[in-house]
């Protein structure tokens, strides 16, 4: 058995990306899977300074948004959506955000229940 050395793994091309066709939008957007700090950055949304968890109401706020934002890129991998650039894409159609979420979920290996979980269901 070979093990991968230190570099092997940081050189690695691992985040995955999927390209989702959104008629509602006219088109097909780009969905990158978050890395660990992304993730850990996204989750730590959902505490406030004091390290409680945000109530489920506080935590739904823009949820599908927040999550889109973190993924949808353009061609080089950079973020298409930052500040109050992501209020407004929640103003967008729920069922096409809800597909670029299922997407995005599922390539930064987030489940059901880490969802749960986030939303303090």
């Amino acid at each position: 058995m070979t093990y991968l050395s230190a570099d092997d793994i940081l050189s690695a091309d691992d985040l995955g990306t999927e390209d989702v066709e959104v008629p509602e939008w006219g088109g097909t957007v780009r969905v990158q899977g978050m890395s660990g700090s992304e993730r850990d950055r996204f989750e730590a949304g959902f505490v406030d300074s004091k390290g409680d968890r945000l109530s489920s109401e506080k935590a739904l706020e823009d949820y599908r948004a927040r999550l889109a934002s973190a993924c949808i890129v353009d061609e080089n991998g950079k973020r298409l959506f930052q500040g109050a650039a992501i209020k407004r894409l929640g103003q967008k159609n729920a069922q096409a955000l809800q597909r670029v979420c299922d997407v995005a979920m599922r390539l930064s290996g987030m489940s059901n229940e880490d969802q749960e979980e986030l939303l303090g269901k």
